[in-house]
């Protein structure tokens, strides 16, 4: 997956080949939705982003600029809708994410799901910039170099950001264990 082939199926996509933008969808669905859970923590709003975000990406297509990774293009769409569903949602809205299936004994898997309950608590507290780079790094194993076009903020920036965020989850988990 170059970005040379993002950037061709982009342009025979705004040329009206519907194809090319299916192979746009299923090339860069998973990272994104992947994105959008860690992000929003519940698998249906995260749905929603990441519909939205492809939508809104078919609708400006034209815009895109073939000099820019095709990802990080539409990375910064999803952000926003991410960020318009936390908007939206009351604060007293519980978050309750399932993220996989677990196997192993009844008490492994209770305490898998109990760690990963707490995980993603944590992650939701984080203040945006910190919980976008922890998500990109650990969840959808992007580089720095990555991380850094798709926020549009330099490598060391990125670097910076994903310390102080892997610092304020140690003190996060560690409060919610005691």
């Amino acid at each position: 997956m170059t970005q040379l082939d993002d950037a061709s199926l982009a342009a025979r996509a705004v040329a009206g080949d519907p194809g090319a933008f299916e192979d746009l969808v299923t090339r860069h669905h998973r990272v994104l939705f992947s994105v959008a859970l860690r992000m929003l923590g519940e698998r249906a709003d995260a749905h929603d982003a990441t519909q939205a975000a492809f939508v809104k990406a078919y609708e400006g297509l034209g815009g895109f600029d073939p000099r820019f990774r095709f990802f990080s293009w539409i990375y910064r769409i999803l952000v926003n809708e991410c960020l318009n569903i936390r908007r939206g949602r009351r604060p007293a809205e519980e978050v309750t994410p399932e993220l996989a299936a677990v196997t192993g004994t009844p008490l492994e898997a209770l305490e898998s799901a109990e760690r990963r309950k707490r995980v993603q608590a944590a992650l939701q507290q984080l203040p945006p910039d910190y919980r976008q780079v922890l998500v990109l790094r650990h969840f959808a194993e992007l580089s720095y170099d990555d991380i850094a076009e798709a926020l549009g903020v330099p490598a060391k920036t990125v670097k910076s950001r994903l310390y102080t965020a892997r610092q304020r989850m140690i003190d996060l988990l560690l409060d919610k264990s005691r």
